[in-house]
């Protein structure tokens, strides 16, 4: 799981860092606000951890501007203002749990897992949507237009995590992580079979979508017809 935290006092961020690290988060810092802002619109993150006082731009104004370009990226606000008032309008900004400083790394890595629980945001419907195709990741269903087939939990799985970082290229160690879990001895070549056959899946249907892999950087679902 990748997260990306936001904190200015450089010595509190390398210090929770290195304990995320330990508990096998992959961990990236940002010291200022438009930084982070600039890190959280590239929409590679699993969580974001947000202090609200920051220099160059507040974190409430970076969770305002997060959530006004589509960025849905799990967040937890951290702040030294711990009244009521101040969680409600965190809350109400977009952000997903709130921890007032200061707190124990055991509290933080309980919310982080408790946030990394949490399903993909689904339509209506519960239905998952990508250019010209839809996952049902309840009947395991790909279908465009007229065409279905049929996945396996495994091809459902990979299809969910990629529409999930969609226009963002995902390495084979985050899909072993996701799919297998962090500790899992599964090697690459596991994830290349599950990769040909989704994109056999994905052809099956004539879909206009592509899974494309990007030598030596991982694979990204493009809405239209892209190289392999």
């Amino acid at each position: 799981m990748k997260i990306l935290m936001v904190e200015d006092e450089k010595y509190i961020a390398e210090a929770i860092a290195q304990v995320l690290k330990q508990n096998y988060y992959a961990v990236d810092l940002a010291y200022d606000g438009e930084y982070g802002l600039d890190c959280a619109l590239s929409n590679m993150y699993d969580i974001i951890i947000l202090d609200i006082m920051l220099p160059k731009k507040d974190g409430l104004t970076v969770l305002k501007e997060m959530r006004q370009n589509g960025i849905k990226t799990p967040t937890i606000l951290l702040t030294a203002k711990g009244h009521i008032e101040d969680k409600v309008h965190g809350l109400d900004c977009g952000a997903d749990d709130y921890i007032p400083k200061p707190f124990h790394t055991d509290e933080l890595l309980a919310r982080l897992r408790a946030l990394g629980r949490r399903p993909l945001e689904l339509n209506n419907e519960g239905i998952l949507t990508f250019g010209d195709i839809q996952l049902n990741p309840h009947t395991l269903l790909l279908t465009c237009r007229t065409c279905d087939a049929t996945l396996t939990i495994k091809e459902a799985q990979l299809m969910e995590l990629l529409i999930r970082r969609k226009n963002t290229p995902v390495s084979k160690e985050h899909i072993i992580e996701k799919l297998w879990g962090y500790d899992s001895d599964a090697e690459d070549n596991r994830v290349e079979i599950h990769v040909s056959l989704l994109r056999k899946k994905i052809g099956q249907v004539q879909s206009g979508v592509s899974l494309r892999t990007i030598r030596g950087v991982g694979y990204l679902l493009q809405d239209g017809k892209g190289g392999t």
